[in-house]
């Protein structure tokens, strides 16, 4: 399975950006859908995830700000990412998984079988 993210950027402190991405196979086949980010030297984190039938589950430092969705139709999920700072600076990949995990390692990049391959977002004046 491949997933092809995109909509990246540089952008500055208080901006917004959308990402997208796509998945080939429908994205029915999965039962959850998220955003991991990296930052240089510091551990990939879960952002955002998505189940089917759970709420979205955010990290803490971006709830309010940013926003998951998914549409099936166009086998696309989406971030959308408000009052951007610059500690949301890092490479941000796309993952799914396609059986239900627990609430509490939902944010776990080891949780997610399929990856995209990352798209740079910097927030900088």
């Amino acid at each position: 399975v491949q997933l092809q993210a995109s909509g990246g950027g540089l952008v500055q402190p208080g901006g917004s950006l959308r990402l997208s991405c796509t998945f080939p196979g429908g994205a029915a086949d999965f039962y959850h859908i998220g955003w991991f980010r990296q930052a240089p030297e510091k551990e990939r984190e879960g952002v955002a995830i998505h189940g089917k039938h759970d709420p979205p589950l955010y990290l803490n430092s971006v709830k309010g700000r940013f926003t998951i969705s998914r549409d099936t139709a166009k086998n696309t999920m989406y971030l959308q990412m408000n009052d951007l700072a610059p500690e949301d600076t890092a490479v941000y990949y796309c993952a799914t998984r396609k059986v239900r995990v627990v609430l509490s390692a939902r944010l776990s990049a080891a949780q997610y079988d399929f990856w995209g391959q990352g798209t740079q977002v910097t927030v900088s004046s």
